[in-house]
């Protein structure tokens, strides 16, 4: 049975793209802030498959000890890890003249720092085995300047970087990396925000694609997958 981690994954996509590694027969830990939801998540996940391990634990990972105690846990449990999905992240909108004091440094502490520190905590395990897969939810705010992307636009150019660095110095060890940068895609943080569904992606879209990706031959490896609404971004 392969082995996943996934950041993040109480709503939204990282909630989706759990739900698609466990129908394709992963065990998986997932982690996130908001305890109740992930208990909630953690009894309907084990009636559906009742096979998996499945470990659920509340953290805050912009904070290093919180973070090293979910990975510690994950490595102590799980044999070998095949693919991290690094997709716990946060977005307030701002401009860098007026955004509050501090906002750079949240912005950077949850949308890089973390997948920077879990990367560090499991690449051990993954160089033994000389295989795995990395994910990094990265997004269109990494590949261009927009307005209100402030300090959160920073962030996620930062967490592209870090993707194609992690990605040449792995190259030796056979462990791929891939940057996901989606638009805008449909999940609750969109409700009430008088947008159609229709009219932005779907979370199962990112789902699908990282699951081509990791799905291709060993010797194969997508670098970068960017994904928008059909009618452009908004």
């Amino acid at each position: 049975m392969p082995y996943a981690i996934v950041t993040g994954a109480s709503q939204g996509m990282g909630k989706v793209i759990a739900d698609r590694l466990l129908l394709e027969g992963f065990s998986i830990a997932v982690c996130a802030r908001n305890k109740t939801k992930l208990e909630q998540l953690s009894g309907e996940w084990r009636e559906q498959y009742p096979n998996a391990e499945i470990i659920t634990h509340s953290a805050d990972l912009s904070n290093k000890e919180e973070l090293a105690a979910f990975a510690d846990m994950v490595l102590f449990r799980f044999p070998e890890i095949d693919l991290l999905v690094n997709n716990a992240g946060n977005y307030l909108p701002g401009t860098l003249a007026d955004e509050p004091d501090g906002l750079l440094e949240q912005m950077i502490g949850i949308n890089l720092y973390s997948a920077y520190r879990l990367t560090r905590k499991v690449l051990p395990a993954m160089i033994e085995k000389q295989r795995g897969h990395i994910f990094n939810m990265c997004s269109v705010a990494s590949l261009r300047a927009y307005p209100n992307g402030g300090a959160y636009s920073i962030s996620k150019y930062a967490l592209l970087g870090f993707s194609e660095n992690l990605r040449e110095e792995l190259k030796p060890h056979s462990i791929k990396v891939t940057a996901i940068c989606p638009g805008a895609t449909y999940t609750t943080s969109w409700e009430g925000s008088g947008v159609e569904p229709g009219r932005i992606m779907e979370a199962n879209d990112v789902a699908a694609m990282l699951w081509s990706a990791y799905s291709l031959s060993p010797q194969a490896n997508v670098e970068t997958i960017i994904m928008r609404p059909v009618k452009g971004d908004l």
